[in-house]
């Protein structure tokens, strides 16, 4: 056989082999020829190391020329704040960050003129080096960065990077009298083809934000995290007709603005996150008022003192198409709202999600009412409700026949007893997760894969849960098991 077509051929296998298996790791090992193939095969690297290690800028063009072929690329530190030192003062702090990652921002943009996707999470990257970056990694479609906060006053540099389909920011604050601006008070808006934005730390005095809506009119994901403002909400409109994902989290001082937007505009939202902080207002408006009541297919809500039964209603009334529902921590929630959303849901309905969730606990019959009701489930979640007992999931399990991936981590007070009932009623499970469910015994998992269907393919558990005749069962019938260390 032609060498070159040879080493094709290898290549090829190597980027076939899953990055977990044991497999992967000999490779390197058996020959220099091998080791050469195996780099040039790679198309993606992450990088972790701390600021002190002085090495990482000598050793990594020589890591960088081994993987010629790298089209992503993840660079972070392996500790928070790894700058702090309080012998130096804000302006030396900068002055240091910047030395580093001009450096490596010079070497990549020398040595990885592939580059796809680019996650530079060291420090905040400055105006000069995202010019670098523009000019040498003309492919780029995905960038993550950090920025210090004056410089986020501009969002024009964005749009150098002609080829950028996800950006993703998150914005720093520090005490300093000298920064790099660079603003430009009046940038011209451009139609950018960024279909999906994450910005973190956006805060009330900061107005270039509203630039970036007026051209984004691509968008399909916005994510916002720890935002106090959207700037001029007549151009945050103006981003949202094609949306169709949007994550909030830990914005509670806009929420309502967003959602009002939201359901004023989005027609083909298909997706919809809200953690830590919401609007009860906003989000009565948004069950009741919005205009993608059709398409609307996924809703994660954790809002523990915002979210009521009243929200639940409007969204069981209004809403028919859902098929992922997860709740997170709602107290003020009840089995009433719970009953009418697997009514309402009874036909779409694929994956449910109740993590932490009162009314589970304090109300017999509830998860075999759901169950009954959702026939269609083939995910189930009841992650970390501690007072949930074995009468309650077995009378639920007895009416989901479907379910395909089961998750009982943190269920303190669940016992074997819901193992026999899964291997009764749950012939088509593929994977399941009884981390932390300190009742069920190491005797009762093995007897447990050995009656398994031949469907189940993995196993989530604790050290103290497994046996060594229940390793090798699983092995042999190729069941991964993912072993945690044992809390109790």
């Amino acid at each position: 056989m032609d060498e070159t077509l040879f080493d094709d051929i290898l290549c090829e296998i190597f980027t076939r082999l899953p990055s977990s298996s044991s497999s992967i790791k000999s490779v390197p090992l058996v020959s220099k020829r091998w080791l050469r193939l195996y780099r040039a095969s790679k198309t993606s690297m992450s990088l972790h190391f701390n600021r002190h290690e002085n090495s990482v800028i000598t050793l990594l063009p020589s890591i960088f020329h081994n993987h010629p072929c790298l089209s992503s690329l993840s660079l972070v530190f392996t500790v928070k704040n790894p700058y702090y030192n309080p012998l130096l003062s804000g302006d030396e702090v900068m002055k240091a960050e910047s030395i580093f990652n001009d450096e490596l921002i010079s070497i990549i943009s020398s040595c990885c003129f592939n580059l796809r996707k680019l996650s530079f999470l060291i420090n905040p990257i400055s105006l000069s080096s995202l010019l670098r970056l523009s000019t040498s990694l003309s492919l780029l479609t995905s960038l993550s960065i950090k920025l210090y906060k004056p410089q986020n006053s501009d969002f024009s540099w964005i749009a150098l990077f002609r080829s950028l389909k996800e950006l993703s920011i998150d914005v720093w604050s520090i005490k300093t009298s000298t920064f790099e601006s660079g603003s430009n008070p009046n940038p011209e808006v451009v139609e950018l083809g960024l279909e999906s934005v994450s910005l973190s730390g956006i805060q009330s005095d900061e107005t270039g934000v509203s630039w970036l809506w007026r051209s984004c009119r691509k968008l399909k994901k916005l994510s916002l995290k720890s935002c106090g403002t959207i700037g001029e909400i007549e151009f945050f409109g103006l981003c949202l007709k094609n949306l169709e994902e949007i994550e909030l989290r830990t914005c509670r001082s806009i929420v309502d603005l967003v959602l009002l937007k939201v359901s004023e505009i989005c027609e083909s939202l298909k997706s919809l996150l809200i953690h830590d902080g919401g609007n009860k207002d906003g989000l009565v408006h948004f069950m009741n008022n919005a205009r993608c009541n059709d398409t609307l297919k996924r809703l994660d809500l954790r809002l523990p003192m915002d979210l009521t039964d009243d929200h639940l209603l409007a969204l069981a009334s209004n809403f028919k198409s859902l098929s992922s529902l997860t709740l997170t921590s709602c107290i003020f929630v009840t089995g009433l709202s719970l009953k009418a959303l697997s009514l309402s849901f009874s036909s779409s309905l694929e994956e449910l999600s109740l993590l932490k969730c009162d009314a589970v606990e304090r109300e017999p019959g509830l998860l075999a009412t759901l169950g009954q009701h959702l026939g269609r489930l083939r995910k189930l979640e009841l992650p970390y409700n501690e007072w949930l007992f074995d009468k309650e999931v077995v009378s639920m399990l007895a009416s989901c026949n479907g379910l395909v991936e089961l998750n009982l981590r943190g269920c303190k007070n669940l016992s074997g007893s819901v193992l026999v009932a899964v291997n009764k009623n749950c012939v088509k499970l593929k994977t399941l997760d009884i981390v932390s469910c300190r009742l069920i015994q190491a005797d009762e998992v093995e007897d447990f894969v050995m009656k398994s269907s031949h469907w189940l393919k993995k196993l989530v558990l604790e050290e103290n849960q497994i046996t060594e005749a229940m390793m090798k069962l699983a092995s042999s019938k190729l069941i991964e098991t993912v072993v945690f260390e044992s809390l109790v």
